[in-house]
């Protein structure tokens, strides 16, 4: 039990830990913004969020949620940023899900259309995302780590239930689908045991593994403005919807921007460089940053 946190009376316990999360350090608030970073690559962009995080002043844990295949050095970086890691696994699934949604089986039956997944892109790993729920936290706001915090968002562990914003980027049709790059969830070891249950299911697939998953699983949604998961691809597909002034959160979506000259690094630069900006510790320049043409 964390009981070097402060319960006020009426308040609730916060859960512990289960063994098959390993913490380095204890929670030190009731709420925290979580990550995930299955390699090295993933640490390099959570590195970006977690400066960008540090920057907008909260005062949340920020969990990085890492598996044993990050060397020791991206994670020593994490942690001197005031990063709580706590290590885990693969979830305990089934060989015939676990094969059905390994990178080679999931994108040669549901490939990529619309954009590049980078070489280190793995799709299993996108399910990990679901120990959220065993965290020991009041309100969790999950941010992959290909995403940079603008301003504040503080507010998000006032939503309630589960919170997640569209999945806009090609046209205005895709409000109805949600993306779990940020999303706003209360860890409940009930509702993990329900999770795992449902989605583990003889024959089951899940197209975009852990986003089809979520948006079944939590048919009722509450949808977020897309100003706090901007997608990075709105800037050349969708410009009318952005707005600096109300933009949140950039999520770089396929390409990275700390990839060498991907396939879109001239139309993104701008994106880019706040990106890279954030990587150094640094405030980008948003009332200089150009607008979509």
């Amino acid at each position: 039990m964390n009981t070097h946190l402060s319960l006020g009376p009426g308040a609730r316990a916060l859960p512990e830990l289960p063994s098959d999360l390993k913490a380095e350090t204890p929670a030190q608030t009731r709420n925290a913004f979580v990550t995930l970073v299955t390699n090295d690559d993933f640490a390099r962009g959570a590195k970006a969020l977690i400066n960008s995080l540090n920057l907008t002043g909260t005062h949340a844990d920020r969990v990085v949620l890492h598996t044993a295949a990050v060397n020791p050095e991206p994670l020593e970086r994490l942690r001197a940023l005031g990063a709580r890691l706590i290590e885990t696994d693969l979830l305990p699934l089934s060989d015939a899900f676990n094969s059905a949604h390994a990178r080679r089986a999931l994108h040669g039956r549901a490939p990529f259309t619309k954009g590049e997944k980078p070489a280190f892109h793995t799709p299993l790993d996108n399910f990990i995302k679901l120990r959220l729920w065993q965290l020991d936290y009041d309100a969790c706001v999950f941010l992959d780590a290909d995403t940079v915090v603008l301003r504040s968002i503080d507010r998000l562990f006032r939503y309630p239930g589960f919170c997640a914003a569209p999945n806009v980027y090609q046209d205005l049709g895709d409000f109805h689908r949600l993306n779990s790059g940020v999303f706003v969830a209360q860890p409940c070891q009930d509702t993990y045991a329900r999770m795992l249950d449902h989605l583990d299911q003889p024959g089951r697939f899940w197209k975009r593994t852990d986003q089809t998953f979520l948006q079944e699983f939590f048919a009722d949604w509450h949808g977020l403005p897309i100003s706090y998961n901007m997608l990075q691809y709105c800037w050349f597909n969708l410009p009318a919807l952005w707005h600096w002034d109300h933009i949140k959160i950039i999520h770089y979506q396929y390409e990275k921007p700390w990839q060498n000259d991907h396939g879109k690094t001239k139309e993104l630069e701008p994106l880019i460089k706040i990106w890279h900006a954030f990587e150094r510790g640094e405030i980008p320049d948003l009332a200089g940053a150009p607008n979509p043409v």
